[in-house]
């Protein structure tokens, strides 16, 4: 089985073309398990699928996370899949991917660098309160798509002087938060200047901090636009992994552009399949 693995602002995945590999659906979420592992195999946050399109799409993505659940949508995932496309022939400058959770457009701006229009938001909830061990967080609740990929935006005025090890207690509680059926990434915001945000995102399924979430990215900078306190126009996020910048447009279409990388091309031997 052939691989590739690429990483958006460090987000990393393992990609493999369905098309020529031919793998049964069911079988994808042990492989997710097994090769993502970083210890034991390759390692990757996630592994996505191209997959034949069913929709009149260029071709069709399957995700699953590094625990072998299936994921609605990956911001810095379809970046990455849209370059593994374009390059492989299977689609051009645009892109037209489908994900569980709806279309994804993709454009090719530069070698490294693709924008993306993400799944539209279906829940926006801008007061979301939550307590978690005696204290009240003004949260806010977003979806993207259907079905919807959760997040909570966070907001963190003291992120940049705080470590992922003192913040993940709280993290991983907001994550599996009792009033959250579906749980949901948790993307922590601290606003450093004008347009310009720093994040970092505990994400569902990795169950860790991750170096980028590009959902996260966009749904954060979709509240703090109708906030009123960034303009939605090309705003900075800065991540551990990187920067990413999200345009929040007409009717809240999400547009979502920063880098990828390819990082090495293989076939898996891991004895464990």
């Amino acid at each position: 089985m052939r691989f590739t693995k690429m990483n958006g602002a460090g987000n990393d995945f393992l990609l493999i073309n369905n098309l020529e590999e031919h793998i049964p659906p069911a079988d994808l979420p042990r492989i997710a398990r097994t090769l993502c592992h970083r210890r034991l195999s390759i390692g990757a946050d996630g592994l996505m699928a191209v997959d034949a399109p069913e929709q009149g799409g260029d071709f069709k993505m399957l995700f699953f996370n590094a625990d072998g659940s299936a994921g609605e949508m990956c911001g810095n995932g379809a970046r990455c899949i849209c370059r593994y496309g374009y390059e492989r022939g299977l689609a051009g400058e645009v892109q037209r991917v489908e994900s569980p959770s709806g279309l994804v457009t993709g454009c090719r701006i530069d070698r490294r660098n693709y924008c993306i229009r993400l799944t539209d938001p279906t829940c926006i909830q801008l007061d979301r309160p939550l307590s978690q061990d005696g204290a009240l967080y003004s949260c806010s609740y977003i979806e993207l798509g259907t079905p919807g990929l959760p997040h909570l935006v966070v907001p963190f005025e003291t992120l940049s002087a705080t470590t992922p090890d003192a913040l993940r207690p709280l993290a991983a509680a907001l994550r599996s938060h009792p009033s959250l059926p579906k749980g949901a990434n948790v993307n922590f915001c601290q606003i450093t200047g004008p347009d310009q945000v720093l994040a970092l995102t505990y994400e569902r399924g990795v169950e860790d901090f991750t170096l980028a979430c590009g959902t996260g990215t966009a749904s954060l900078v979709l509240a703090l636009t109708k906030q009123g306190l960034v303009s939605g126009q090309d705003v900075a996020v800065t991540v551990p992994g990187g920067l990413l910048r999200v345009t929040v447009s007409e009717g809240d279409a999400l547009y979502l552009t920063g880098p990828t990388n390819i990082v090495c091309e293989g076939e898996v031997t891991d004895e464990e399949l």
